[in-house]
């Protein structure tokens, strides 16, 4: 039975079928509802913007604020697009006098700032600009009058206290102060005061990262993943996270010191010495496999095979003075061989990496057609 031809367009004839049944024809089937799908908070700076302005959004960023410390920081590794039972709201009001897990781990704190600026550019509540301003705030007070940020802060328990580049954390900082500085959009209600000081600290941070640039017989190569709060050598952290030159982490501070609009002279010869040890040191003719072993925990084996067709790859950590690759287990005890640590440490973090690639091959040649060599 034809109902309708769609508005005329002979090309869309819709079709319904009545099927008639002992009790007589029976009602068009609807359409089950479906529900909306929960964002989560991995996926919450990946939005479109019309989303920021909608109650899901909200509800997030209500969250956002519950989790916030009194510090203004915020603590890692938690969904807080988790929805949170009533009942439970009572305990996180509570922990929100914990001084000992402010961090800028992980993405922590920068995240929660970007995401609670989106909400509050959309919907405009107050709550959630007061919210960013406190967090802007305490990313301020952590910085070390050297221009370094800690990991925890104002946590300055063990490696807590190392300048912290280590995932990113002090680059992300960086970036988004920058942001703040130059007045970007998602950022242009925050008071020229707090710019200001936005601007102070990035230029602090960068005399900071040049400082710690680490030199072996005179010549500049790149970054550790920490570096001491006081002396600004490199440091340690966890107990296989030892001292090094680091072939991920410097990634993103090359690429940092390459965003500046006018780089001085010093960020300059930084950003060239760090792509120079980047080209010594790529590793050539290997490729890391993960291997099915039954046997083992989780089912598998993570090893390093020769393949002569294989791109370059780039380890972890180099040994300051030698450029050799080494690889660490919980005991602390420096290795050589990816095999020789246990399988938990070996599965269980990135030992290799090709962040450098793209760096040296696409944004590098760039940048310096930008600021040739005078």
């Amino acid at each position: 039975m034809v109902l309708g031809n769609n508005g005329g367009s002979l090309s869309c004839v819709q079709y319904i079928v009545i099927v008639k049944g002992p009790g007589g024809p029976r009602p068009p089937v609807k359409p089950a509802v479906q529900a909306p799908v929960r964002v989560t908070w991995s996926a919450c700076l990946v939005q479109r913007p019309e989303w920021y302005g909608s109650d899901e959004a909200i509800r997030i960023a209500d969250n956002v604020l519950l989790y916030q410390r009194n510090t203004g920081g915020w603590p890692k590794d938690i969904d807080m697009a988790e929805p949170i039972p009533e009942h439970r709201k009572s305990f996180f009001l509570t922990e929100k006098e914990r001084t000992d897990d402010s961090t800028i781990d992980n993405g922590a704190t920068v995240t929660q700032l970007k995401y609670l600026a989106r909400v509050y550019k959309a919907t405009r509540l107050e709550r959630f600009k007061e919210g960013f301003l406190k967090g802007l705030d305490y990313l301020l007070a952590a910085q070390y009058p050297n221009g370094g940020w800690p990991q925890y802060y104002p946590n300055l328990r063990g490696y807590y206290a190392n300048i912290t580049y280590n995932d990113n954390a002090m680059v992300n900082v960086l970036t988004l102060l920058q942001s703040i500085a130059k007045k970007a959009p998602e950022y242009d209600f925050v008071d020229p005061a707090r710019r200001e000081k936005a601007a102070r600290a990035v230029a602090k941070g960068i005399d900071c990262i040049l400082k710690t640039q680490i030199r072996v017989n005179g010549k500049l190569t790149a970054w550790c993943a920490q570096h001491d709060p006081k002396t600004l050598a490199p440091a340690p952290a966890r107990s296989y996270e030892l001292e090094s030159i680091s072939g991920f982490e410097s990634v993103g501070i090359v690429r940092f010191l390459m965003s500046l609009e006018n780089p001085s002279p010093k960020v300059i010869e930084a950003v060239e010495a760090a792509v120079k040890w980047f080209e010594e040191v790529k590793l050539t003719g290997i490729k890391v496999v993960e291997k099915p072993d039954p046997s083992l925990p989780g089912g598998y084996d993570r090893v390093v095979v020769e393949d002569p067709n294989a791109p370059p790859i780039w380890a972890r950590f180099y040994e300051i003075g030698t450029n050799r690759p080494f690889f660490c287990g919980r005991d602390g005890i420096k290795k050589y061989s990816l095999a020789e640590i246990e399988h938990e440490r070996r599965v269980g973090y990135s030992w290799y990496t090709n962040a450098p690639a793209y760096l040296i091959e696409k944004e590098y040649p760039l940048w310096r057609a930008k600021h040739p060599t005078k």
